[in-house]
This record gives structure tokens, C-alpha cells and sequence, in this order.
């Protein structure tokens, strides 16, 4: 390890968007040491939250370790990436080596959710004639196999939507893309792999926002291990302890979360339609904190994180009279539209204050207008956005704050797949902070019980003294961090 600085358990965070899979796992102990991101806004995001020291530098100043294209990540460029990672400390097979599967590297984990506008049945691509297998993203998860199979990583992560279970490559065709994806990742030498459809309310997250987490344990790591077990299942990951139990009693509900952002003077200017020529936004928390999930969103940031302390994009849209009175109806009436304010495109809802005796029932989406705040007539703004992923209120967004049609669609029909990636959409795309946080978590107790004497043990006894130096060279990362810091 680099002597001028000191790394909890690595982290390599591939298509990682403006950091919610990151930033989970950053609570959990996990330290990104590199990110690829292709859109200019997200990577800005993400860069902007992330002031860490790494090879004693802080991390958004180090070029050598960011990509944007994820396709460049191949031949003397992944060398390349090798050989930087190297120079923090951690260790890696030769590149003959991984070939062969005949050595494994230190890294601890490599995450990615390779874009899904492809695999979902919603948004603007499906309304394009466009077959899925001509989409340059939908082939993304390969190349992710191929970066883990020359880093080697102890755990490896692939997180993608429930679309993907059932999506087809073609319009016509009988092929399904699933089979493929679990094929090539199962593929991968040396490692056991599992997956399952989590939902994300059961991971404290007030969404259902339903997932597919793939995850591969290399073998050194299962046989170290007394909390995985992929003899209970071939395929499914919790079973297998590959991933946490989910406890959807957890999940707060939209009042205890948003209930402290509320500002009366917004809803008087709204109903008034009193707007000043400026900003329409609310730069002051309107009360104190009321519950524990708003004491946790907004508490101060880490220490190598810079922040104000200020409320931040709380700015609101200057609807229309006639869709003021359009929201007021609908939060008088349970959500019911009238039928003079109806259209094709979409049914708005209006978030309810709690769940009742159910779970939560919402998806945070790319599109804001999708829900009607529970107790003003308005959609919800960036930060009330960012608080359903359970992003923290330091958390800084960089980009334009919405924008719309073919900018943020493209147009794959005509061969135009750069998008806009505005805010609101930056976190609609990302992975929950609080189901990320929870699988790292989970993640953590499985290599810290691994990388243990008492798994050195358990290794030494399943596969001989060569397994045992193996585990001895654990290295850098996990033993400074079992104490959960």
C-alpha cells in the first residue's frame, strides 16, 4: 500500500452514473479508487462529491483514474488502468495470469450498472424502432465482464433493472437477453455467482424500485467464508447469503422524509401566482429536523467533503394557474385527475404522506412530473428528488436542472445516442444510496469474516498452505477495517 495514504476496502465503480451505488458503499466502508461514467454531467456529479485521498492526492484531481467510455477499458488502456491501480498499493495478476485464471488480484470490489434505457419498459426509447441488440449500451455488460476478468476483484457487483429478466434482443425474435448476461457473467473462471430481483423498500428505501443484483464471490473468498453458502441455491443470491435479507418495515414514509423541506410561502406564491423574475426556490431550511431519517439527510458531510451546511436546489417549478388548481384537486381527492386535465401521456400521482399498513408503492423515475408532492400543489423539486433516492442534503448536482424530448431521449433510429442528463434524471438513474449502502454492508462483514484468522483457517483447511499464504496477503484493505469504520 502507498504509504502516504491509507484506503479502506477498494472499490472500482464502472457506468457509475452521478454515485449512488458509490455512495452507498462508501457508508459501508468501500473507497472508490476508480470511476467510469460516460455523460459529461453525471461524471461532474459524481467528481464533485467525491475529495477523498487516494496515493495520498485527492481522488476528482486524478484523471489517471476516470474514463468516460467504458469501451476504451480494453488492451493498453486497461493495462494502463492495471498499472495505476497498482501504483496505490494493490496487487493484480499478470495479464497472462488472468487469462489463465491462475492468480487473483486484491481489489475487494468491482461494481457497475451498465445503462438500462434499453432493458426498461419505460421511457422515451420504447416509443423508437429500434430492436434492443442494436443498442450500443445493451452490449456494455460483456465488456464489464471482461474488465473483471483481467482485475480479478474478491467480489464483483452488477445491478441493472427488472426489464432485463424479460427483454428480448429483438422485436420478433424468441432470444431473451437474460440468459446471455447470466451466461457470460457465470462464465467468468474462478468465481461463484449468484443473483437476485431485490426490491429496494425492503432495504429502508421509501421506493419499491425493483432490481436485478448480480453478484460473483471469487472462490478464495466462499471457501474463507461462514456466511456464503451457494450450495443452498444455483441461482438465488439471498439464499445464498450473497446479499442481505430485505426488512420492508423500514422504509420512511414521504411526510417523515420530505416533511422538513415543506416552505408555506411556496404553496401562498403558487395559489397567488406570485413569482419573482428570479429564482422560485427556498435557499433556508423551513424547520428543524422532526424525524431520523431528516437528522440523518442532514447531517454534515464527510470530512473530506466540502459543504456549505445550506439548503441547496430546492428551487421550484412556476406551474400555471390552471395546473395549481389541477394539484389541488388532486391532493383534495386522493389523487383522482379530473376529467378535464387528463391526457394520453401519462397518469400523475400524488405521493401519499405515509404508507398506511403497505409498503412503499413509488419509482423514482427521470421524469418529475411522473408525481404531485403530498401537501402542495407542485412536483417535487431536485433535492426532494434526490431525498426518495436517500441522497444526503450535502450531496452536490451539477448540470442543467431538467430539460426534455429528444435531449434527454436521443434517437437511436437515427443513430443519436447522446442524452442530455439533467438532475432530475441523474437520479432517477441511480442506484439507491440506502439499498447500496445495505449490500455494502453486507459485502464488508463477508471479507472481513474471509480475510479473518478464522477464515484463513477455514481456507487452509479446504485447499492447503497455498491457499493460507493467499489469504495472508489480504493486505492492505480489510484488516485495518474490520472494526466497522
Amino acid at each position: 500500500m502507498n504509504k502516504n495514504s491509507k484506503l479502506r476496502l477498494s472499490m472500482v465503480d464502472l457506468f457509475a452514473g452521478c454515485g449512488g451505488l458509490s455512495l452507498g458503499m462508501e457508508n459501508a466502508g468501500f473507497t472508490p479508487v476508480f470511476v467510469n461514467e460516460l455523460n459529461p454531467d453525471a461524471m461532474a456529479t459524481y467528481l464533485a462529491n467525491r475529495h477523498h485521498e487516494v496515493g495520498g492526492k485527492p481522488f476528482a484531481e486524478q484523471h489517471d483514474l476516470h474514463c468516460n467510455d467504458a469501451n476504451d477499458l480494453q488492451g493498453e488502456r486497461l493495462e494502463k488502468m492495471v498499472a495505476d491501480l497498482s501504483q496505490l498499493g494493490l496487487t493484480f495478476p499478470s495479464l497472462a495470469e488472468s487469462n489463465k485464471a491462475a492468480s487473483n488480484s486484491d481489489l475487494d470490489l468491482l461494481a457497475g450498472g451498465p445503462p438500462c434505457q434499453g432493458y426498461s419498459g419505460i421511457g422515451h426509447r420504447r416509443s423508437y424502432a429500434v430492436d434492443k441488440k442494436d443498442l450500443p449500451s445493451n452490449q456494455l455488460y460483456g465488456r464489464m465482464s471482461k474488465i473483471i476478468r483481467r482485475l480479478r476483484p474478491r467480489i464483483f457487483l452488477f445491478e441493472n433493472v427488472r426489464g432485463i429478466l424479460t427483454s428480448r434482443w429483438t422485436r420478433d425474435g424468441e432470444d431473451k437477453i437474460w440468459p446471455d448476461v447470466w451466461g457470460e457473467f457465470r462464465s467468468i473462471p474462478g468465481y461463484h455467482v449468484r443473483y437476485s430481483l431485490v426490491k429496494a423498500a425492503d432495504y429502508g428505501v421509501p421506493q419499491n424500485r425493483p432490481r436485478v443484483l448480480l453478484v460473483g464471490i471469487r472462490d478464495d473468498i466462499v471457501r474463507a467464508s461462514s456466511i456464503v453458502d451457494p450450495a443452498v441455491h444455483e441461482e438465488d443470491a439471498v439464499n445464498c447469503g450473497f446479499l442481505p435479507k430485505g426488512d420492508p418495515s423500514e422504509a420512511p414514509g414521504i411526510e417523515e422524509l420530505l416533511g422538513d423541506l415543506v416552505d408555506p410561502a411556496i404553496g401562498r406564491a403558487l395559489k397567488k401566482q406570485a413569482f419573482s423574475s428570479g429564482k422560485f426556490e427556498t435557499t433556508a431550511y423551513p424547520r428543524e429536523p422532526q424525524t431520523s431519517i431528516q437528522r440523518k439527510l442532514r447531517a454534515a458531510p464527510p470530512k473530506h467533503q466540502t459543504g456549505s451546511g445550506k439548503l441547496t436546489d430546492q428551487e421550484y417549478s412556476k406551474h400555471a394557474k390552471r395546473i395549481v388548481d389541477k394539484f389541488e384537486y388532486m391532493i383534495a381527492n386522493r389523487g383522482e385527475i379530473p376529467e378535464q386535465w387528463r391526457t394520453k401521456k401519462f397518469a400523475q400521482k400524488v405521493l401519499p404522506r405515509d404508507w398506511g399498513n403497505g409498503r412503499p408503492t413509488i419509482t423514482a423515475t427521470s421524469m418529475p412530473d411522473d408525481y404531485v408532492h403530498y401537501s402542495q400543489p407542485r412536483i417535487l423539486t431536485v433535492r426532494e428528488w434526490a431525498r426518495l433516492q436517500l441522497f444526503p442534503d450535502w450531496y452536490k448536482f451539477t448540470g442543467k436542472r431538467t430539460t426534455g424530448g429528444i435531449r434527454r431521449a436521443g434517437n437511436p433510429q437515427e443513430g443519436i445516442f447522446d442524452r442530455e442528463v439533467p438532475k432530475y434524471t441523474q437520479i432517477g438513474n441511480a442506484v439507491p444510496v440506502g439499498l447500496s449502502e445495505r449490500v455494502g454492508a453486507h459485502f464488508k462483514r463477508i471479507l472481513a469474516d474471509a480475510l479473518s484468522d478464522a477464515g484463513e483457517g477455514r481456507l487452509l483447511g479446504s485447499r492447503g498452505a497455498s491457499d493460507a499464504d493467499e489469504a495472508r496477503h489480504r493486505g492492505s484493505l480489510v484488516g485495518a477495517n474490520a472494526d466497522g469504520a
